[in-house]
This record gives C-alpha cells, structure tokens and sequence, in this order.
C-alpha cells in the first residue's frame, strides 16, 4: 500500500540525476549528507544562480517565461524547482502550450541523468496543471544549444523506476556499493567513496586494512 502523501514522504527532485549517474554517489549525498565541491558543481551553481531569478519573469507577445517554478509530484514523491518555464498563448483558439527548460554546465551527456531530470519536472507539472507534455528541452551552456527531449513512455518508465529505488533506498538507509569505473575519476566525491573499496563486499578487517593500504600508498 502507498504510503500517506505528505512532506515527510518526498525527496528533491534534483537527486534523480544523482541516482541515474550513480547509486551511490546519491545515497552519500542525500542519506549520509556527504558533499565535496569540485570545478564542475561550482561552475554549476554559478549557472544556475544567474538563471534562477523569480523576478525575470518575462512577457514578449504571445510568449510568457516563467523562473524557478515550484514543483511537486504524488505520484513520484518528489519536489524541486524548474529553471524555467516558457508558455506560449494562442490568442485564436485560446490554447497555451508549455515549455520546460532545464539549465547545465557543459555539452550533453553520454548517459540519460539530465533528461531524466527534466522528465522528472515534466511529470510534475502534468500533474500539477493537469496537462499532457509531449518534450522540454536542456540548454547547455558549453554549446550554447537547446537540446530537445521527448517525454516518451520509455523515458517516463525509466523515470518512475528510479523514482522508486530511490524511496526504497531511502526508507531502508541504505547506501550501495561502487563499482569502480571511469565515472569516479570526474566525481566530486571520489575520496569520499572510496570505490576502490567498496566494489565488493568485505569484513571490516579486511575493509580497514585495504583502507589504511590506500592511503598509505
């Protein structure tokens, strides 16, 4: 049985990039609350405070934009805030159509962590306007580009399993093992994991002297 909708129940939004990346880099952030700053996260908030402004709301002929729109999905059990939302208002028929625009640092990544965020924002604004989105798009500021993404049912599957796990990891405390690959070596919290370590189960004697090993060497 679902569990009562409340505050108490919801996780940041903003975490799914995290859990689609890497379990556990999400779990030592949002279950251990460990955090280490590097280039790439500052330049991020750099980004997203020049963008993140409620006050620039804009409108320009049929298009309105709107910044750092509040979200939240019952269905997720999610919440966060969208960088932006364009809504276009056809004057003839009345009708309006929305756009969100999701903000990064960089060019697009080989994985799916930013489209799933901003199906993550997408679900929730459905549900909160009760409207149908068929796509959103990510501007990345190393191309200057807007990076256009369809809301399929794929994506939306993919979106609502992550989702889940992460509740599931969430209300049990746990936080996964790392397998080492090539995506620790751009990690912020790389010397926090420890992958190296943590990639298969072990005693913590044996834990600890591989430990004492790693940082000795």
């Amino acid at each position: 049985m679902d569990k009562i909708f409340n505050e108490e129940n919801l996780l940041p939004l903003s975490g799914i990039q995290h859990f689609a990346y890497c379990p556990r880099q999400w779990a030592l952030i949002y279950i251990e609350g460990q955090w280490a700053e590097n280039l790439s996260t500052a330049q991020g908030k750099l980004l997203h405070k020049r963008i993140d402004d409620p006050f620039l709301d804009e409108n320009r002929g049929d298009l309105k934009t709107e910044r750092s729109i509040p979200l939240v999905s019952k269905k997720l059990r999610l919440f966060g805030i969208a960088d932006l939302l364009e809504i276009y208002h056809q004057k003839g028929d009345f009708q309006s159509g929305y756009t969100l625009v999701e903000y990064k640092k960089g060019k697009p990544k080989p994985d799916d962590r930013d489209t799933v965020q901003l199906c993550a924002q997408a679900i929730c604004l459905e549900e909160m306007k009760e409207i149908d989105l068929k796509y959103g798009c990510i501007y990345y500021d190393q191309i200057k580009h807007r990076h256009q993404v369809e809301f399929d049912t794929t994506l939306r599957d993919r979106v609502s399993e992550l989702a889940k796990n992460m509740h599931y990891h969430f209300d049990h405390g746990l936080t996964p093992a790392a397998p080492k690959s090539i995506k620790c070596n751009n990690c912020s919290l790389k010397d926090i994991c420890l992958p190296k370590l943590t990639k298969k189960k072990k005693s913590a004697k044996k834990y600890m002297a591989d430990y004492l090993k790693e940082i000795s060497s």
